[in-house]
């Protein structure tokens, strides 16, 4: 059975730090490149950071470029993303992607929720 499970939201105030993780089960990780993405109450699916199959390629949306770092442990199984300098409008729930790298078949964690608040 395939699973992606998200852990490590929380509740942090602003200027704060938390490290999600998400760990893989149920297929051959090294080949997807995986992704955070989050939402927001109320707005669309935000792609913020991908990392490529083996590392080291990596990629940041805008809106957390030099707050944020992913990475990934193709050993364990299991891909993180440091988050720094939390703002209020980084509240949302964050999910873990997986796409296959030939096929482009997606997986999907069920979430973890990320509060930012004073």
């Amino acid at each position: 059975e395939v699973q992606l499970v998200e852990s490590g939201g929380g509740m942090v105030q602003p200027g704060g730090s938390l490290r999600l993780s998400c760990a893989a089960s149920g297929f051959t990780f090294s080949t997807y490149d995986m992704s955070w993405v989050r939402q927001a109450p109320g707005k669309e699916v935000e792609w913020i950071s991908s990392i490529a199959t083996g590392g080291p390629s990596t990629f940041y949306a805008a809106s957390v470029k030099g707050r944020f770092t992913i990475s990934r442990d193709n050993d364990k199984n299991t891909v993180s993303l440091q988050m720094n300098s939390l703002k209020p409008e980084d509240t949302a729930v964050y999910y873990c992607r997986a796409v296959h790298i030939t096929t482009q078949t997606v997986n999907w964690g069920q979430g973890t929720q990320v509060t930012v608040s004073s």
